[in-house]
């Protein structure tokens, strides 16, 4: 995709979680992008991403739930107050509480869709529903509860990052 993904916004002191950080050389990196009034997100498991032959680990798919959830989470917070992803102060959430429903496996070899639909934006929290998907059928169902991260540890986080 041509546009910056949401997690590409992240400041670079936030930007190194293991699932989204983009500056987590041995992470996820996930990238999500808004679908009209949805979200979406596109992940190609590796090999090493197994349960048992043939089908993906939940702990990716739930890892794929969270984060995809957090950084939806963020851009519907910006969309709701009309700024740009790009506009300070930044905007970063983070989990407060994350459900996740497996309905099938979920097969290896074929890429992942995340979709997050937003429930509610209210003040600090984003409620966002999501589905994952494999060759077009939904294999796992979730829902994730985001608190945007609070003004004193957002800017202790910039704090420690920049040696201060």
């Amino acid at each position: 995709m041509a546009e910056k993904a949401f997690q590409d916004y992240y400041p670079d002191q936030m930007s190194y979680c293991y699932g989204c950080g983009r500056l987590n050389e041995f992470g996820l990196q996930i990238k999500s992008y808004w679908d009209g009034d949805e979200t979406v997100c596109i992940y190609q498991p590796r090999p090493y991403h197994i349960a048992v032959p043939g089908y993906v680990y939940g702990g990716l798919l739930a890892s794929l739930i969270d984060c995809h959830g957090t950084g939806t989470a963020a851009a519907a917070a910006y969309r709701d107050q009309g700024r740009a992803m790009d506009s300070d102060p930044p905007l970063r959430f983070l989990t407060a509480s994350l459900h996740v429903d497996y309905l099938h496996p979920t097969p290896m070899g074929v890429p992942l869709e995340v979709r997050g639909r937003i429930k509610e934006v209210k003040g600090r929290k984003v409620i966002v529903a999501e589905t994952l998907a494999a060759g077009g059928k939904i294999c796992v169902q979730g829902e994730v509860v985001a608190v945007q991260v609070p003004d004193q540890l957002f800017q202790q986080i910039i704090r420690e990052g920049s040696g201060g």
